[in-house]
């Protein structure tokens, strides 16, 4: 069992664990919206949404309230604030399942830890200034994701000499910084960032070769669910991106990954499930042969 402490609960990261997202903004690329009437979050529809992700098998709710699509509109901290904090407080206080807070901004991060949140989850990985510190005062452990630019100009014709190797040098880079800053490396999760400056090819590469991506053993959590990779492979709407999100889960989990983030918990947790069976029986009969 490789045990992870998030906040005040422990999970098993040899199995594969799915996050639900719950993007209480009005202009994530996918469901931006859902769960907005009258410019504000509606708190209902969120708690009702959580739920049945939780029921569903979802172990991590990774609540954001700020839209980090390509071309993004940024928000205030205030209004972040506004929008996260009580959603993370209904849920920690009414389910049980860890709360991440989608967020770059110290302020979230500090004020989410005290309302019971388990995980940071930044895109920035943690670049802004504050956020290190932010970090190390709120005690929770932190996902770190690769992003070549900022989510304005992201896809502005995104280049790499060889993305595999870029993608780890600045895992290692950024692992070193916060150790050095005091943030023990085993409190970190790596997120190598597909669709954050990244062009279809980039994604796929990294998508094939997932375990190189795990600096110094770290955990993985990969999210790909409704990208625009898959709509440019598949030729398919956001809307019609369901099995190809899924065929990236399987060859996830098949690669190690500790955490898939994604919209449709209830397909992903199957899909989990049965690749893992798959996988064991494939150990065992190696084992006893």
């Amino acid at each position: 069992m490789r045990s992870f402490q998030f906040g005040d609960r422990v999970l098993d990261l040899t199995c594969t664990q799915v996050m639900g997202i719950l993007n209480v903004t009005p202009d994530s690329f996918s469901d931006g919206g859902t769960l907005y009437s009258d410019d504000r979050p509606r708190l209902d529809k969120i708690l009702c949404r959580a739920e049945e992700m939780v029921a569903h098998g979802a172990t991590i709710l990774d609540v954001g309230g700020e839209s980090t699509r390509p071309g993004a509109v940024a928000v205030s901290v205030q209004e972040e604030l506004d929008r996260v904090l009580p959603v993370v407080e209904r849920i920690s206080a009414g389910l049980d399942v860890i709360v991440s807070v989608d967020t770059s901004s110290p302020e979230v991060m500090i004020e989410a830890g005290r309302l019971g949140a388990g995980l940071i989850n930044d895109v920035r990985a943690l670049g802004r200034e504050g956020a290190i510190e932010a970090v190390i005062e709120t005690g929770l452990p932190a996902c770190l994701m690769h992003m070549k630019g900022s989510p304005a100009s992201m896809q502005e014709n995104p280049e790499y000499d060889d993305v595999l190797d870029e993608v780890k040098l600045f895992f290692k880079h950024r692992i070193a910084q916060c150790e050095a800053a005091g943030i023990n490396k085993n409190r970190l999760i790596l997120d190598p960032g597909f669709g954050f400056g990244k062009t279809v090819g980039h994604n796929l590469r990294l998508m094939n070769n997932l375990r190189p991506l795990a600096v110094s053993g770290l955990p993985l959590l990969i999210g790909t669910s409704r990208k625009s990779m898959i709509g440019a492979v598949l030729g398919r709407s956001v809307e019609q991106r369901l099995a190809g999100s899924l065929a990236t889960v399987a060859l996830s989990v098949m690669q190690g990954a500790s955490i898939m983030r994604v919209h449709d918990v209830k397909e992903t947790v199957d899909v989990v499930r049965m690749t893992q069976a798959v996988m064991m029986e494939t150990i065992e009969n190696n084992e006893g042969g």
